[in-house]
């Protein structure tokens, strides 16, 4: 499972040009689901994004999570994140979990967060989404569960 962070002032989601989903303050997830991931991967993934310290304090440190300051999250489904460029020039997307099973985690992704008290929007899983990003930093992170 992979996920990119971006740290923003606010941002929404745009479906059939229609905004499904907005926050102001807090994180954009961009989420990858691989065949193979586990409760185990999506619990340590959305822990690690809760609690990750990338938010100013009082002296412009990161010593601050997404619960410290109250932020939202806004939650993409992006298999895209699996892509393997290794060979030719059209990436292949093989590691990618198939869509069901990918949707059902993302749903319990987003169920998780927001059994944490976080404010929770969301994209419309494979659907073709427009996202807009106001980063802030700009500060844009990568977590991948085979790291840990």
């Amino acid at each position: 499972m992979k996920a990119v962070l971006q740290r923003v002032d606010q941002a929404s989601v745009t479906v059939d040009d229609q905004i499904i989903g907005q926050i102001k303050i807090g994180l954009v997830i961009l989420l990858g689901i691989k065949t193979g991931d586990t409760e185990a991967d999506l619990e340590w993934l959305a822990d690690k994004c809760l609690q990750l310290r990338i938010f100013e304090d009082e002296n412009g440190k990161f010593n601050k999570s997404l619960l410290d300051v109250g932020g939202s999250v806004l939650v993409i489904s992006q298999f895209t994140l699996f892509a393997d460029c290794r060979r030719g020039r059209r990436p292949s997307f093989t590691d990618a979990a198939p869509p069901e099973f990918a949707n059902a985690m993302y749903e319990k992704f987003v169920r998780y967060v927001r059994n944490h008290s976080v404010p929770v929007e969301t994209g419309k899983f494979a659907a073709h989404m427009i996202v807009h990003i106001q980063n802030n930093g700009p500060v844009t992170i990568t977590i991948d569960t085979e790291d840990r």
